[in-house]
């Protein structure tokens, strides 16, 4: 389905792919949108140069069809190196005031990018150290030889503020807004949600599940912010997952070195997210069924002290878990898993994916 009603950003020639009802996500002033700074930034997403041996790239652990994330319980870097957290998928990722599973100072595209590719607990990319061999080889691409200085007029070569600043204006183009349920509830489309959908959208909703007050609003959490917004949504919560939270996984206290924010992780956006299993920050629930199971008995750690109280268990009969199952299924946007405009550009055999590792 094509979304009507298309926004431009101001003075660049970038069209935001949204609904009228859908205003963009806000875009920092040192990194205006354009057509030629996203299509640079999808090359190097998909680029395995960026890291050592040029056998990560970002879409190592952020795959189109799983709504960029890896279908593994915890992300794997250069050399088999295996993290402790989930790869959070990337949609809509420029509507997230906060960007990792729990460090509330990860507020930008542009400064996480960095971490992948530098960062060293975990190696990930494990570029540290390698940042002028690894420009230097990108310089020489035909393709970038073209494309940084289009992009980028008064800074024409390949380094961190113009290959940062691509990245996040390509991830900031992950738009996915136009799932079944999308057309039922804002295109009138009454049949585009099965009778299953319809009434798993009424208990989603209901208080007895309290689902809504976590994953609320357009984008079903409550990390949120707009082009239009005075401030930022953010929001952390404990879910009873352990007791106590393992030592390498410990949650926002890492961070903040507060008591209470002991287990505390970002609330996730629910779109696509019948794609993105496993779940959990640790990957450790494998599917929705399970997630709907942890969440009805309040948690698998349910006297944490820290818990959030909405976290209180329910009973339910199968039927209505089926149902709330069918609409979580139909916040999928079939048309995003494979649109052209976020897929790997480089041809086969191209030494940009030539070694490539994939999930």
């Amino acid at each position: 389905m094509i979304l009507a009603g298309a926004q431009s950003a101001p003075a660049e020639d970038y069209v935001w792919p949204l609904p009228v009802w859908m205003p963009p996500p806000p875009v920092p002033a040192d990194n205006p949108m354009s057509a030629a700074k996203v299509d640079l930034g999808r090359h190097l997403f998909y680029d395995a140069r960026l890291s050592r041996d040029g056998t990560v790239a970002c879409v190592s652990c952020h795959v189109q069809e799983r709504a960029f994330t890896d279908g593994r319980e915890t992300a794997v870097g250069i050399e088999g190196i295996t993290g402790a957290k989930n790869a959070p998928g990337l949609a809509n990722a420029g509507y997230f005031p906060v960007l990792t599973w729990a460090n509330p100072h990860m507020d930008s595209l542009e400064f996480q990018s960095l971490i992948p590719m530098f960062g060293e607990n975990p190696e990930e990319m494990g570029s540290a150290g390698q940042d002028d061999r690894i420009f230097a080889l990108l310089a020489a691409d035909p393709y970038y030889a073209t494309a940084f200085p289009e992009a980028f007029p008064d800074r024409p070569a390949p380094d961190l503020f113009t290959v940062t600043r691509a990245l996040a204006a390509f991830e900031r183009s992950m738009i996915s807004v136009n799932s079944a349920y999308d057309r039922y509830k804002y295109w009138g489309e009454t049949d585009a949600l099965s009778p299953s959908a319809k009434r798993g959208e009424q208990l989603f909703f209901d208080h007895r599940f309290e689902c809504y007050h976590c994953h609320q609003g357009a984008m079903f959490t409550d990390n949120l912010q707009t082009s239009r917004s005075s401030q930022p949504e953010i929001g952390f919560h404990n879910t009873g997952l352990y007791d106590p939270y393992p030592a390498a996984v410990p949650g926002l206290i890492e961070i903040t070195r507060r008591a209470e924010d002991a287990g505390r992780f970002r609330t996730p956006s629910l779109r696509n997210v019948a794609v993105t299993a496993p779940y959990m920050h640790d990957g450790s629930v494998p599917d929705l069924r399970g997630v709907m199971a942890h969440y009805a008995t309040a948690g698998r750690a349910p006297g944490h002290p820290m818990k959030d109280g909405m976290i209180a268990g329910f009973t339910a009969t199968e039927a209505e878990i089926d149902d709330i199952i069918a609409f979580l299924e139909s916040l999928t946007d079939e048309d995003f898993l494979s649109d052209p405009r976020l897929s790997d550009p480089w041809p086969d055999g191209h030494p940009a994916n030539t070694n490539r590792i994939m999930p």
